[in-house]
This record gives structure tokens, C-alpha cells and sequence, in this order.
């Protein structure tokens, strides 16, 4: 990306000008480790930020919509505790998009085909989401996606063009493996953090405060604070006009092939 391009041209010419600096005594050796220490953290952020379009586009919000329609979406599904989401978003006629984990797909097949017999729309969430999924080789992390496309494939007979990385995380390997499979990534420009965050009032607010079109929603269907998040969340959405769309919808891009 030119974002990174450019902190790296600018560094190492930095570099290379500190360094002769330092040689003439002009400037002293620590701040060669503060340049780096700078590049590093930058760095850090562009791998941890996926809204930072460090390593790679992502699609995280639409500023260009004008209508007050925002996206919903659950990761790491399916599960058990997914089918009281999709009782809830039915309860509201609510669409959401769902990125899916392979090795979730392989337990619970028949949750995935609700979700879209329900007219939801599925997207990959790599094969396995390791924990340290973020340091594969490119192979092995495009073989990640690749599998995902494949069981998603196998049992609804769709292929999803939507992925998501794991924990948002991107680098050049990950960038390198979307290229190869041509997907569109999703981020998202509002967390809940309901995998960690105890309780329902605060992620409510995280998710609500500011909210506006073309915003997207990030929430994990696997757990269970984020059924009765979700259910005021839609009351929410209800009582300030706002309305649901599919990122597909939001973005006006291909959910399949």
C-alpha cells in the first residue's frame, strides 16, 4: 500500500542520513533507536489495525452512504449460540453477515445452511482462525481461506468473495494471500469488543455512540452477552430511523462467485 511505501522510503532515507550524522558526531547513536523504535510502531499499528489500510484494502465503513442503513456483522460461527441470534434478527426481519470458521462449518453444518436458508449471507473466516494464525507463511495462510472456500462450498453451494482475517490482523503475507484468492476483506469501524467486555450497557454504547450510514458493526454470534446486546441494539436501531443492510448491499460488491 502507499501508506507503507512510503514510511519505509522515508525511514531508511532518515536512516541513512542519521547514520551519517552519527559518524560526524553531529547527532548521537540512541536516536538511530528511536527512528527505529518509530518505524516499529508504526508498523505495530498497521498490522493491528485493520482500518489502517497498511498492508491492504479493506473495505470497514461507506462514508459515501446517505441513507441511514448500517451492516451487522458476527464472527467465528457457527455455533450453538448462533440460532438465538438468528431468532433475534428474524424477531426485527434483520439480515446480517456472517464470517465463518472451516473447522465450525465442519461441526455444525446445519446451522450454516439456516443461516442461509434465512437469506443471511456468509463469509470466510479462514479454516481453522489459530492463534497464531497471523505469523503462516503465505501458502499456508492462503491454503487457510482456500479450505474455508471449500467446506462453505460443499455444503451450501456457494463460494464466498467476502473474507475477514482473524482478530482483524493483516501484514504482507495475509496481503499477499487475499491477492491469490481474490477475495474482498471486511473490516469494520465499530467494535464491540463483546468477547471481552462484560457488560451489555457498555458494549451497547461502544457500538451506538456516533452511530451513522454505512457504518459496520462488529460482533462475535458465538457468545452470549451478544444476544441480549444484539435484541437493544435493533431497538435501538428502530427507534432512530436507522435500517439494516448486507455488506454485500452496503458496498455493492459480490458476496459469491
Amino acid at each position: 500500500m502507499l501508506i507503507r511505501k512510503i514510511v519505509n522510503i522515508t525511514s531508511t532515507i532518515a536512516g541513512v542520513l542519521m547514520i551519517a550524522a552519527v559518524s560526524f558526531n553531529k547527532l548521537p547513536w540512541w536516536s538511530l533507536l528511536v527512528l527505529a523504535f518509530l518505524w516499529l510502531f508504526i508498523t505495530a499499528y498497521g498490522v493491528a489495525n485493520i482500518r489502517s489500510g497498511y498492508f491492504l484494502k479493506s473495505l470497514n465503513n461507506n462514508p459515501k452512504f446517505t441513507e441511514k442503513k448500517i451492516a451487522i456483522t458476527f464472527d467465528d460461527g457457527p455455533d450453538p449460540n448462533t440460532l438465538k441470534i438468528l431468532e433475534v434478527l428474524n424477531t426485527y426481519n434483520v439480515k446480517g453477515t456472517f464470517f465463518c470458521i472451516g473447522k465450525q462449518i465442519e461441526k455444525y453444518p446445519d446451522i450454516l445452511l439456516r443461516i442461509i436458508e434465512e437469506n443471511h449471507i456468509i463469509g470466510n473466516h479462514t479454516f481453522t482462525h489459530d492463534k497464531l494464525i497471523d505469523i503462516y507463511s503465505t501458502d499456508k495462510f492462503t491454503k487457510e481461506i482456500e479450505d474455508a472456500d471449500t467446506i462453505i462450498e460443499k455444503i451450501s453451494g456457494k463460494k464466498p468473495l467476502l473474507f475477514r482475517p482473524p482478530y482483524g490482523i493483516t501484514n504482507p503475507k495475509i496481503a499477499r494471500a487475499v491477492k491469490k484468492t481474490g477475495h474482498s476483506v471486511i473490516g469494520w469501524n465499530k467494535r464491540s469488543f463483546d468477547t471481552t467486555i462484560p457488560s451489555e450497557k457498555v458494549i451497547l454504547k461502544r457500538i451506538t455512540k456516533n452511530l451513522k450510514g454505512g457504518d459496520v458493526i462488529l460482533l462475535h454470534d458465538t457468545k452470549i452477552i451478544t444476544v441480549a446486546v444484539l435484541e437493544q441494539l435493533l431497538l435501538f436501531l428502530q427507534s432512530n430511523n436507522f435500517t439494516t443492510v448486507t455488506i454485500d448491499e452496503l458496498f455493492s460488491i459480490q458476496a459469491y462467485a
